[in-house]
This record gives structure tokens, C-alpha cells and sequence, in this order.
């Protein structure tokens, strides 16, 4: 593996019954790097999106991180992982209903033992750094949608991981709340000096990254792997 490589994704295969999802799959991305993975609806960049981040596992081929192979760990090691070095930022933010924002952005942190005080303390810092810190307080229920993707996206980045995933960061928000959303987390990942993986359909999303890769039917046709 090219010691270059922050995330490598060699021969990556994946189906659903009959249908193939990932086809043969190469990746290559450098620490730091910002790349977006586009194309149409159904065409695998979400499943694409899960097992480079070890939340799914391929049928066939390999994911490697930081050096070290990725698909083949037990699912508390990726979990940990995705606590520590790996943040991951859905659609939908995925946060948890019951608790206040500010714990939601915690949670990375007090799954790692770190204690509550420091951990809240983070957490409010984060949001603040948002623009959202005064929805500390408030469950994710009354928050707007452009709200609880600040907040997801602060519970995202509070770890300093080496590599973000996003899929479809603006999908769900109306346009200046997706332009501030995606601006702020681009800012962050650059000053954390965090690799980004950006899946999406949208041109203007698309248009933050280092460099494109489109797929199609499960693959990037023609893609050539950086050396």
C-alpha cells in the first residue's frame, strides 16, 4: 500500500441478492484530501460510502486506513474507530431524540471515557463554532433541519478525526441553509486537516472538492487510481 494513502479501497464488491452495488471498486485518498463521489441515484455511492467507513463490509476486496486493513476487524474495533479517527455525517444527521444537542455532539467523547464535564464543555465549544451553541439545550425535535445538521455535524468533527465521510451533507436543507452548512464544514475540515469524502448528486457540493470521482453502475468508469 502507498504510505501516501489515508484511505484505499482495492477491488471493493458488494451486491444486494442479484444486484451488484460495487463493482470491483479501486480508491485511493491522500491525508487531507477532498474528494466527491457523484453520480446518479442507485448507482452505489452510499454503499460505497459504508463500507469505506467500516459500517458495512464488503463481499469481496479490501478497505485499508491509516496503513491498516479496515474490512477485516470486528465491528467494535470499526466501531471504535468511527468514534475516535473516522467521523461520519448521514443525510439526516442520525441524532439521538432523546437527549439535547449538546450531549448528541458529546457522545463520541463519553463512549471513549472522557469525563462529562470536558465532554459537554467540548461539545458547546463545537457548537458554538457553528453558529448554533444556543440550542444547547434543546432535543433534536425542535430544532430546524439546517439546525440539527450543524449539530450532527459538530458531533461529527468534536473527535478531530483523520477522515470525515458525508453523504449527502445538503441534501434535506433548502439552499442557504446547505451553502452555510457545507461552508462551515469544509472550514473546519481544513483547519482539523481532515481528508474528506464527499457523496453527492449536487454540482455545488461537488464543486468544494480537491477532485470528482463519478460513478456509475457501481464503478468509476475509465477512473484511474493515483499511484
Amino acid at each position: 500500500m502507498n504510505g501516501m494513502s489515508l484511505l484505499e479501497a482495492r477491488r471493493v464488491t458488494k451486491a444486494y441478492g442479484r444486484t451488484t452495488a460495487l463493482d470491483a471498486v479501486d480508491l485511493r485518498l491522500g491525508a487531507g484530501e477532498v474528494v466527491a463521489i457523484t453520480g446518479a441515484s442507485g448507482c452505489g455511492k452510499s454503499t460505497l460510502l459504508m463500507c469505506l467507513s467500516g459500517i458495512g463490509v464488503p463481499d469481496s476486496g479490501e478497505v485499508w486506513f491509516a496503513g491498516a486493513r479496515l474490512d477485516d476487524r470486528p465491528e467494535s474495533v470499526r466501531a471504535r474507530l468511527r468514534r475516535t479517527e473516522i467521523g461520519v455525517l448521514l443525510q439526516h444527521g442520525q441524532l439521538v431524540p432523546e437527549l439535547p444537542a449538546a450531549e448528541n455532539v458529546a457522545l463520541p467523547l463519553l463512549l471513549g471515557g472522557a469525563r462529562r464535564a470536558g465532554a459537554l464543555r467540548a461539545a458547546g465549544e463545537w457548537l458554538d463554532r457553528f453558529g448554533v451553541g444556543e440550542v444547547a439545550a434543546l432535543r433534536p425535535g425542535e430544532l430546524s433541519g439546517g439546525q440539527q445538521q450543524r449539530v450532527a455535524l459538530a458531533r461529527a468533527l468534536i473527535t478531530s478525526p483523520r477522515l470525515l465521510f458525508a453523504d449527502e451533507p445538503t441534501g434535506s436543507l433548502d439552499s442557504v441553509a446547505g451553502e452555510a452548512v457545507l461552508r462551515a464544514m469544509m472550514t473546519a475540515a481544513r483547519d482539523l486537516s481532515t481528508a474528506v469524502v464527499l457523496v453527492t448528486h449536487d454540482a455545488t457540493v461537488a464543486a468544494y472538492a480537491d477532485r470528482e470521482l463519478h460513478m456509475r453502475d457501481g464503478a468509476f468508469p475509465g477512473q484511474v487510481v493515483p499511484a
